[in-house]
This record gives C-alpha cells, structure tokens and sequence, in this order.
C-alpha cells in the first residue's frame, strides 16, 4: 500500500541518516584520539573534515561548532595558512550568531547562560585578534631588512608577485577547506570580506588590518574585564600593544611611529603599575620588558629624528634622555625582578629567562652610551656603566658558552664595544686630566 511504501522509505532513509551521522562521530573520536597523540596535523583534518559534515549532515550546537572551528583556526595560524584561518573564524562567527536564534530547553534563558554566551562571543572575538596579529607580524618579518627595517625592494618584488599568484591559489586551496552549505555561504563569504588573508603591502593595507583587529580588542575587552579576569585582560591589552607596535613598522613617518609607541605604553603602564609582581610575577616581567622595549624603541627614533637636524636643540636632548632612563628603568626592574630574596642576582640564569636578561644588559650598556651630557664627568661615569654592562655580556658567554646561541648578535657587538671603550674613556679623561 501507498502507507507501507511511505514506512518503508521512511526507515531507509533514517538507516543512512544514522549512518551518516554515526561515521561523523567517528571522525570527530579520530580526532580527539590524533590530539591525545599530539599529532596535532591528523587531529585538524579530522576535526575540520567533522565541522564540515556536521553542517552539512547532521545536527550541530552553534556554540559548539563555533568554538571548535575558532580553535581550529588558531592551528592554521601556526602553519601560516591565513585564508584558511580566515575562513574557519569567518564561519565560525556566522554560525555563533545562530545561537541567539535556538530555543533553549526552557522558555526564558538563565542568567549563567547569557554569561556563557557573552564569554564565548569574546573567546572567538580574541581568535580573530590572533588572526589579524599574526598576519601582520608574519608580514612584516618576511619585509624585514637586516636591521630590522621595511625593505623597500622586497615590498616592490612581493607587490607584482601577489595579484597573479594569489587568484589561483585562493580558488585551489578554497575547495578543500570550504565549509556550509549553500544558506550559509554568502554570509561566510560576506564575512571574509571584512578582512584580508593576504600580507598588506602598505600602511594603508596593514591599517585595514590593525582596525579589524582593534575592534576585536573592544570586543574581548567587554567581556574580559580587568575585575574578576586580571589575566585574560592584561593578554588582550599586550595583544592591542602587539598590533600598534607591528603597524608602526609599516609607518615610515617617525614622528607618527612614536605616537604609536606611546600609545602602547599609555595602555600598559597603568596596568602594570595596579599589577601585584607576588601573584603576577610572570604578567610583570612581560609589562616590565615590553614598556622597557617601547622606551627604547621610541628613543631610537627621536635619535634618528635629531640625527637630522643641523643641530640637536635642547628639548630634543631632553626628549632622548628621558626615553633612555625609561628604558634603563623598565630594564632594571625586569633584572631586579630575578634576583633571589636576598637581592642577589643569580650567577646562572635559567633558560627561560636567559635572553631576555642577556638582551637587557646589552640594551641597558647601549642606552647609558646614547645619555646626553655636556658634563666630561658625567660622560665617563655614562661610559664606565656602560662597559660594565657589555663586559657582564661577554663574560657571562665564556663562563657558559651554551648561552652563546641565544645572543651571538649582541655578543658579537659587545666584544666589539669592550675593545673600544677603554680607548675612548682614556682620552677623554686626558682631555679631563688638567681639571681633575
């Protein structure tokens, strides 16, 4: 009969639903299995291969799906796969905005779970800030000189490069990883659109890329405050630092590249200074090294903003000064923050903290040779702090020679400056000799 045909098409389809779905199951197992493994290449691809299947087979929980497609896009961070990550966090999104849309098991929502929803809108919101972050700093490494500058030739070359490679390659890598079904392909495609996969190859193109990411911030930053998530915020906050400090490298303007770095220290200074080192000793070191690099970056370039001028006026002297003892600070408390209980500092440092100690006596020994001073004293007392610091360096690397790797640069240049200096000081104090 017409009814037993209806049954019986009924249960054939149910048998390849349940199939459909029991194999999908087993693809996301495979994964979590491949993850245990640390095979962590396996487990994306059966992750992303179940992400697919469960849009386009079976049911799935928005939020779920969501933060799982946002997790796996941090994955393809790692592996520079920027369209891909792009595209896991753009469907990712859409697919989050549903959660707003499915009735939950009781008519009116809890309170705890519009918080979860709040908290995982702002977990996807700091994959995105990872995402435009590393895009940006993956740039701006690849258009890095040998002195850590934008190299013009190599923007140019990347520049013809990119229109005719990147077409072909987008529609190749698009068909492995495209995720939905049809109803929701266009609001994932829309949602791309808000942000390039690409390297910017201008200010203007990183700037678009810094905004995105800056809205992100915003976003985390409603959720993640600093009362009742101190860790969490104080991430986000480094993270917005991170993306000033990437894009100041694309401004060829100084003066307007040091406005960036001042608004990096307008955002981490406050924090650091509320910020308890007995519980936080970790954040505090980050907060101490990172303002002291933004000093140090900021001086460099009011140097080479004076180098310019016929002649150094006293406000610029000042101005450079200022900076250094800023740096010199933030370097010292970072060093200070090392010491035992008893206030020694440890005769082998620990790895983790090695180069970042080794680089800031080296910054440390420079910036006491950039002090401006009209006083010869003075000048030699700068000087003689500053060998100290370069020969700390230079023995430290003889007594351990493991610690060579992780400074050869710097090391390099202290042997250099351990040689020079003696020399410079005995004539300056001959040039003294007659006034002491």
């Amino acid at each position: 009969t017409y009814l037993e045909s209806a049954e019986a098409l009924y249960n054939q389809y149910m048998k390849e639903v349940l199939w459909v779905c029991t194999y999908t199951h087993t693809l996301y197992y495979l994964a979590q299995v491949y993850q245990h493994l640390e095979m962590i290449e396996k487990a994306a691809q059966y992750c992303h291969t179940t992400l697919k299947r469960q849009l386009e087979y079976c049911g799935y929980y928005p939020v779920e799906w969501a933060l799982n497609a946002a997790t796996l896009s941090q994955y393809y961070l790692t592996k520079e796969c920027f369209m891909e990550s792009r595209h896991c966090l753009a469907a990712a999104s859409v697919i989050f905005s549903q959660a707003g849309q499915v009735p939950s098991a009781e008519d009116n929502e809890t309170e705890q779970d519009q918080q979860d929803l709040r908290q995982r809108k702002a977990e996807i919101a700091r994959c995105w800030i990872k995402y435009c972050l590393n895009l940006l700093q993956s740039c701006a490494l690849s258009f890095q000189d040998n002195i850590g500058e934008l190299d013009p030739d190599r923007q140019l070359e990347l520049k013809a490069q990119r229109k005719k490679e990147e077409d072909e390659k987008e529609k190749g890598r698009k068909k492995a990883v495209l995720f939905g079904t049809s109803d929701i392909c266009d609001s994932v495609l829309a949602m791309e659109e808000k942000v390039s996969s690409v390297y910017p190859l201008d200010f203007q193109e990183a700037r678009e890329i810094f905004l995105v990411g800056q809205n992100y911030v915003q976003e985390a930053k409603e959720f993640f405050q600093v009362d009742g998530y101190v860790t969490d915020h104080i991430e986000i906050v480094q993270d917005h630092s991170a993306l000033f400090k990437v894009l100041a490298f694309f401004e060829e303007d100084y003066e307007r590249r040091c406005k960036m770095h001042k608004r990096r220290i307008d955002m981490l200074e406050p924090i650091y200074a509320d910020l308890n080192p007995q519980y936080y000793l970790l954040i505090s070191r980050q907060l101490q090294f990172e303002l002291a690099d933004t000093y140090y970056e900021m001086m460099d370039l009011k140097v080479a903003i004076g180098n310019r001028l016929e002649e150094l006026d006293s406000h610029t002297i000042k101005k450079i000064n200022s900076l250094a003892q800023l740096a010199i600070k933030y370097y010292e408390l970072f060093l200070d923050s090392l010491r035992n209980p008893d206030k020694v500092f440890p005769e082998e440092l620990e790895e983790d903290v090695l180069r970042p100690a080794m680089v800031a006596k080296f910054h440390i020994a420079r910036l006491y040779g950039k002090l401006i001073t009209s006083d010869s004293k003075k000048q030699l007392e700068n000087m003689q702090t500053s060998l100290e610091y370069y020969t700390f360096l230079v023995d430290y690397c003889e007594k351990y020679p493991d610690a060579v790797r992780a400074v050869e640069t710097e090391l390099e240049l202290s042997k250099e400056m351990v040689g020079l200096l003696p020399t410079r000081m005995e004539r300056l104090r001959a040039k003294l000799c007659p006034f002491i």
